[in-house]
């Protein structure tokens, strides 16, 4: 029994999702969408699945999308911020 409930989460993952549409902001905002178009175009897929399972209830799988989503959004402004021109 204690298996089962400890598999559902029962808050939504507020804080992942702003931190993720945070990320993704910075991520636009370094040059993302001109220097790593697919890891931001990734981003972007991964927040909007995040949403549609945020919308179902589904939160542990919306924290996972939004966890990547994140991290997806940092590796593009890392890489922008490499292909910048000084």
């Amino acid at each position: 029994m204690l298996g089962m409930a400890t598999g559902c989460e029962i808050a939504p993952p507020v804080q992942e999702m702003s931190d993720a549409r945070q990320a993704i902001a910075v991520a636009r905002d370094a040059g993302a969408a001109t220097h790593a178009a697919d890891e931001l175009r990734e981003a972007v897929l991964f927040l909007e699945t995040a949403e549609q399972k945020l919308t179902e209830e589904s939160y542990a799988e919306a924290r996972r999308a939004a966890l990547a989503a994140k991290s997806k959004a940092l590796t593009a402004r890392r890489i922008s911020e490499i292909n910048q021109p000084e």
